[in-house]
Order: C-alpha cells, then sequence, then structure tokens
C-alpha cells in the first residue's frame, strides 16, 4: 500500500487504502483513492470534509465493487492555490470531471453529500450516459438566494467575522462540524483530528470560500437544476440525517417531490455527516441499491 509521502498525522489503520494523484488541467495535484474492482461508487464530499469521511463504507464495500473518492482542492491531501477562482464550485466540478475521465469512469454511483451535490450533478448533467445511479445524502442543487436559513449562514461566514473564524481557528472544523452531528461523541478526538490537521493553518482558503458561493453562484447552480431532467429519471437513494443543522426538512422533500421513485431512508439519531455517523446502517442498504438495474 503506497502511504510514503502522506502526512504522518494520517492513520493507516483508520484509512488503510493506497493514496493516488492526479494532475489537474489547472495544474493542481489530486488526492483520491481507488479501491476494488466492479461497478464503480463515486464519493464527492463537502466543506470541510475529505476522503476520509467515506473510509468506513469504502472499507465495506471496496470487496465487491471499485469504490473512488477524491478530494476537492484545497481539501484533504490534495495541494492548495492561492488563486480565488479555483475556489469556485464550477472549478472544482472542472477537475472533479477531469477526474473521472482519467480513471475511464462509466456507469458510476455518484454519493454526494454537501457541495458534493452539485459537483456531482453537474457531472451527471452533463454525461448522464457515464451515471447509473444517484446517492442523495444531506445535500441540494438548486438556487437558495431567496431563502434566509441560506442566506443568513452565507453572509456570515463570508463577512469579515466569519473570514477570521474560519482561517485562524478552523471555525467549520473545530465548531461547525461538531454541532451538525446527531452524536458528538462519534467524532472521536482521533478522527476529528484528521479533519483538523486536513485544513492547517494558512491553508484554509478553500473551506472559507465555499461559504459565500452558497449565494455567490447562484446561477452556476441554477444551471444544473434547469437541467436536471438529465438526471432525476435516474435510479436514486435519499439518505437523510434529521438532526442536520444545513439541510432540513423542506430539502429532503425537494428532493422527494424531484426523485419521486427514490427509495428514502431517514435517521433520526444522525446530522448532516452520515457516513461518519451511520456507515453500519448504510452500507446494506447501498449494497441492496447498487443491485438496482
Amino acid at each position: 500500500m503506497a502511504t510514503q509521502g502522506r502526512p504522518d498525522w494520517v492513520s493507516d489503520e483508520l484509512y488503510p487504502f493506497e493514496s493516488r494523484y492526479f494532475q489537474t488541467p489547472d495544474g493542481q495535484r489530486m488526492h483520491y483513492v481507488d479501491e476494488g474492482s466492479g461497478a464503480p461508487i463515486v464519493f464527492v464530499h463537502g466543506n470541510p470534509s475529505w476522503s476520509f469521511e467515506f473510509r468506513q463504507l469504502i472499507e465495506g464495500l471496496r470487496g465487491d465493487f471499485r469504490c473512488i473518492a477524491p478530494d476537492h482542492v484545497g481539501f484533504g491531501l490534495s495541494s492548495r492555490s492561492d488563486r480565488h477562482e479555483d475556489h469556485h464550485p464550477a472549478a472544482h466540478a472542472e477537475r472533479f470531471a477531469a477526474l473521472l475521465d482519467h480513471l475511464e469512469v462509466r456507469d458510476a454511483t455518484l454519493f454526494m453529500g454537501d457541495w458534493g451535490g452539485p459537483i456531482g450533478l453537474e457531472f451527471a448533467r452533463r454525461h448522464p450516459e457515464r451515471v447509473a445511479r444517484l446517492v442523495i445524502a444531506n445535500t441540494w442543487c438548486w438556487p437558495v438566494d431567496d431563502d434566509r436559513h441560506f442566506r443568513m449562514f452565507s453572509f456570515m461566514m463570508r463577512s469579515p467575522l466569519g473570514q477570521l473564524l474560519i482561517k485562524r481557528f478552523n471555525f467549520f472544523v473545530n465548531q461547525v462540524a461538531p454541532r451538525a452531528v446527531g452524536d458528538r461523541s462519534i467524532l472521536t478526538p482521533e478522527v476529528l483530528d484528521h479533519y483538523r490537521n486536513a485544513q492547517p493553518r494558512g491553508a484554509r482558503a478553500a473551506m472559507a470560500a465555499l461559504p459565500g458561493y452558497i449565494i455567490r453562484a447562484s446561477d452556476w447552480l441554477d444551471s444544473i437544476w434547469n437541467e436536471r431532467a438529465a438526471f432525476v429519471d435516474k435510479p436514486a437513494l435519499i439518505l437523510w440525517g434529521l438532526k442536520d443543522i444545513a439541510f432540513r426538512q423542506e430539502e429532503l422533500e425537494r428532493w422527494q417531490a424531484e426523485l419521486s421513485e427514490a427509495r428514502v431512508l431517514t435517521f433520526e439519531d444522525c446530522g448532516h455527516f452520515l457516513a461518519e455517523e451511520a456507515p453500519v446502517r448504510i452500507l446494506p442498504a447501498l449494497s441492496e441499491f447498487m443491485a438496482t438495474p
């Protein structure tokens, strides 16, 4: 297993995967894992996460499926950038698509949470023939600039104070993530350190930029949602933590309306990070879903 060159803080026991790297068309070094063989499941993370979030699902599935999980630029073990344009979610989506092109991924099942939803569904709307199934896990993919819940959060986090809290004090990892789960005890000190160390001081520009794009990327979100006919008829599994402080019952109901044939599993005791909070319950549901023709 190729772990040489990884930071010492990455536990080979918690994260027992070979680290691989892809040189993106815009010159970034994108870290990803590619484990197992068979039908591909691509895990797409959000903010402030990285591929580490999906480790338990990958361990449980790689015996039967090909599990791919990239780190967006500015997250996890991928390179950092000081260019503002590199942090727009559309840029993350372009690099994500380039990676899947490089890996020649077809008939993919996309497992998407948080910003992984828009990033993954941008690929699905542009390449519907290469996407077989959708797994929607506490995410969204439409403009929310008319929703006070999202407007206020985006405004606060892109304000000077919000940017200070994120960049200097790692606010998303230290404060937001523990509040976003149903049971804080699942984020043990060792687990939380893997999120904290993945966002070292001086390298948090991508994490700090995304909250502003919740509103500022409305045109991009609208462009995806307006072409949702490309993916809404695909087999879908909706996994939803009901204690999420970000995505609420309203977002779940909108997904249910659009993905009317989707199987829906709700988790009353879980919040935003279902792959961390309920992997044992998700694994059989996901394996069964993969058998969907």
